[in-house]
Formats: structure tokens, C-alpha cells, sequence
């Protein structure tokens, strides 16, 4: 027997009794009335039930439905309407929640001029606010060199895991290296310590050569992850930083792609290394690497990144230096003297500018 049939045959049978079972049950509604008490009122609806007596059958299945469901209310009911069982209405944002905290932003106070420089092309940037702090000449295309090796090691982190094991095959390239010999088996973290510490360009060939495609196909990922990144005017025609016509930057396009790289933890980390000893996976063939930046651990607060020199690029250094809790990126490239230039920036910079949070009255 269904619900609405039950309740149909209830209405029938209260309408045939109607003399005493109507009093009764006007008396029970005013009774509840009085006291809201659920016990009481169910206690009331049970006994009206019982009273029906033309059909026994009728009232004892709608007596028991509704003691069924009196009681399911009677014990859930403390439970179910508590407020914890109801979903939270959603929290209201304020200002400071919807929009992000604003970062300190450099305020020149114009108290020191600028050293003397021979860089062809600067360019410096608060890495956290993005705000240019000096450029000259920094969309100007020139020769990288080994500053190259950033966004060969962004190519490598993309494609190896670090524990990867590669194989050092024939190689044929002159400049930095570390006596990586054929055969050597050497993890890819190894050879980035390698690429980015001691700037070894048989490291940048190794990991270009075991790149799908080889060397030729590592190109292209550098290329189009240059695209990827909006350097617009940056090319590459080699993993390494060799001269070539096809092979250009400029130091606006360095310093972000910069950005781009210390972002990456383990690349930080590398770059910030003074000196390191790696090995090949036996532990027999031993290479020491001494950081060709000499800022690191000569000049408070620089954490690497990246040096380049050849005879038509000249002196390359990108750098990042942190101080009170302010990252900076330093590009100067064609310059006559890298460190002692970077070392002058760095100096002009914390010595001229101040950090002040400029924000809505929202954040006072």
C-alpha cells in the first residue's frame, strides 16, 4: 500500500467517524497548541490514531507510519537542524582579500649619481614589484655569450628529470670546459651544477646532444620558449653562447628572462653555489667547480646567476643581489669590467633607493 492511498483511506475513515473521533481530535490539536512540546504532540496523534475503530487494519498501518516517522523526527531532529549541517554561506570578501597585498615599491631619493660605466647596455629591476630601476641602451641587440646557459638550463628542467643519467658522447667544442670524457655517465643535476657554476660548455653540448631531436631540436625548444616568455628580441643559434649572427639578446630581455630562472628553486640554488665538487655515477671521475662569478661571497647579498665573455661580446654578467629582504637583477653587457661595474650598481642602487608599501587607505 502506498503513501497517498494510506492517507486517502485515513481522510475516508475520519470522515465516517464523525461524533466522538472530531472531538477527540479538536481537543488533541488544542492541546498542542498549548504546549509545543513534540513528545506530546506525537503522543496526542498516536492516540487519536488508535481510537479509529470501523477499520483496524487502516489504523493500525497509518499508527504505525506515523509513530515511524514521529520518532525518526523526535531522535534527528537534534542532530539534523543543528547548524553544522548546513553548508556555511560563503565568507564576504573585503578589499584586502579580493585584491593582492601591493609589494614595496623602490622610491629613488635621488641622493647619488651614477658611477662612471663602460657597459654598452644596463639594465636593473626589482624583481618582486617589476619596476625598472635604471636602463641604458637595454633593447639594444648584442652578443650574450655565456649568459646563454639560463635559458639552456630552463630547456633542460623541462625536459629531464634531475636524476636522469646521460651519456657524454664525442664532443668537438673549444672554450669553458671541465673534462666531461666520452662515455661518462653523469646525472642531468651534475651537469647543471657543471653548465651554471663552472659555465662548461662540454656540459651544454651533453645535454643538448641526448635532447629528443639532438642538438638541433634543443635549439628549438630554446627558441620557442623565448617566444613563450615575450623576448622579442631574442634569438638563439646554439645552447652554448657562441658567436653568431643568429645568436643575439638584449639585457631587457636577459633581466626578465633572469627573473624567470631564479624563480625556479633549483636553479637558485645552483647559481648561488661557490664551489662544488661533482662526479660521474661510480664516484670515480671527480670534477671541481668554482664559480665563475667572483661577486659571490665577496659582495653582500649576490646570489649568481650567470657570466659570459667572449672577444665580440666582451664582458657579460647577469647578477641578483637581495638585501633586506630586496631582490634586484643587474644586466650589463660589452662591458671593459663586469664585477667592478655590477659592484657600483649594486652600491648606487641600495644606497639610493627606498622600499615604502603605497597602498589604498583600505590596507592603513
Amino acid at each position: 500500500m502506498n503513501f497517498p492511498a494510506v492517507f486517502f483511506l485515513l481522510s475516508s475513515s475520519h470522515k465516517r467517524k464523525a461524533g466522538s473521533s472530531n472531538a477527540r481530535k479538536k481537543q488533541s490539536v488544542n492541546s498542542a497548541k498549548k504546549d509545543f512540546s513534540l513528545f506530546r504532540i506525537l503522543k496526542k496523534i498516536v492516540k487519536t490514531f488508535f481510537s479509529i475503530g470501523e477499520n483496524k487494519t487502516i489504523s493500525w498501518i497509518s499508527s504505525f507510519l506515523f509513530l515511524f516517522f514521529a520518532l525518526f523526527l523526535l531522535l534527528s531532529q537534534k542532530n539534523f537542524f543543528q547548524k553544522k549541517n548546513f553548508p556555511d554561506s560563503p565568507p564576504v570578501l573585503g578589499f584586502r582579500e579580493l585584491i593582492p597585498s601591493p609589494k614595496p615599491y623602490p622610491v629613488n631619493k635621488g641622493i647619488y649619481l651614477l658611477p662612471e660605466l663602460t657597459a654598452k647596455s644596463i639594465f636593473i629591476v626589482d624583481v618582486d614589484s617589476a619596476v625598472v630601476l635604471y636602463q641604458q641602451n637595454a633593447d639594444l641587440k648584442l652578443l650574450p655569450a655565456s649568459t646563454t646557459k639560463m635559458m639552456t638550463a630552463l630547456v633542460v628542467l623541462d625536459q629531464y628529470p634531475l636524476d636522469k643519467v646521460l651519456t657524454v658522447g664525442q664532443l668537438k667544442i673549444d672554450g669553458s670546459k671541465i673534462g666531461l670524457l666520452p662515455g661518462e655517465q653523469i646525472t642531468v643535476e651534475n651537469l647543471l651544477y657543471a653548465l651554471l657554476v663552472g659555465s662548461a660548455n662540454d656540459a651544454a653540448e651533453v645535454l643538448a646532444q641526448n635532447y629528443p631531436g639532438g642538438e638541433a631540436g634543443f635549439v628549438l625548444a630554446m627558441n620557442q620558449k623565448a617566444a613563450d616568455l615575450k623576448l622579442e628580441n631574442t634569438h638563439f643559434s646554439n645552447p652554448i653562447g657562441l658567436d653568431d649572427k643568429d645568436h643575439y639578446s638584449t639585457a631587457k630581455d636577459l633581466g626578465r628572462l633572469a627573473v624567470v630562472f631564479i624563480n625556479q628553486p633549483v636553479l637558485a640554488k645552483i647559481v648561488a653555489t661557490p664551489e662544488i665538487v661533482i662526479s660521474d655515477t661510480s664516484g670515480t671521475i671527480k670534477h671541481n667547480l668554482k664559480n665563475t662569478n667572483e661577486l659571490i661571497g665577496k659582495v653582500e647579498g649576490v646570489k649568481g646567476i650567470k657570466t659570459g665573455w667572449t672577444q665580440n661580446a666582451g664582458e657579460c654578467l647577469v647578477t641578483l643581489v637581495e638585501k633586506g629582504g630586496h631582490r634586484v637583477v643587474i644586466v650589463v653587457l660589452e662591458s671593459k669590467s663586469r664585477f667592478t661595474e655590477t659592484q657600483s650598481l649594486i652600491n648606487w642602487v641600495f644606497g639610493n633607493f627606498d622600499w615604502l608599501v603605497i597602498a589604498p587607505t583600505m590596507y592603513q
